[in-house]
This record gives C-alpha cells, sequence and structure tokens, in this order.
C-alpha cells in the first residue's frame, strides 16, 4: 500500500519557505532535497515543497550544502 502524502494528509494547500522545521524533514544530512519515492509525498505537492526549499536557501534559511 503506498504511503499518503504527508501533506494531503495535513489538508496543507501552501508550503511555506518560512517553516524551516517543516521544510528540514524534506531535506537529507547533505541538504539535498530528498527523493519523493523515500518521502511519500505526491507530485504536486514535491514540486511546490522543492520551490519553497529552494526560496529558503535563496533566503538563507537553509543551507545549500553541508561538509
Amino acid at each position: 500500500m503506498p504511503q499518503q502524502c504527508f501533506f494531503c494528509s495535513q489538508n496543507l494547500k501552501t508550503i511555506d519557505y518560512k517553516e524551516v522545521d517543516l521544510l528540514k524533514r524534506f531535506v537529507s544530512s547533505q541538504a539535498k532535497i530528498i527523493d519523493p519515492k523515500h518521502t511519500g509525498v505526491c507530485a504536486s505537492h514535491q514540486r511546490k515543497l522543492a520551490q519553497a526549499i529552494k526560496y529558503a536557501r535563496f533566503m538563507a534559511l537553509l543551507p545549500f550544502v553541508r561538509r
């Protein structure tokens, strides 16, 4: 049985780039965006999530890389 999308189950329509704790759940230890096959996020929310993570990186809320 496939996983339920986290954002669909929480009934979230938008993903805010300022919610850093939420975005960190979908970023690996090397600060890469985790594949939706592992996180179980649906395609539409994965696109919004990636855009929010990239904007949070640009605004220096999340790192681009970790060493």
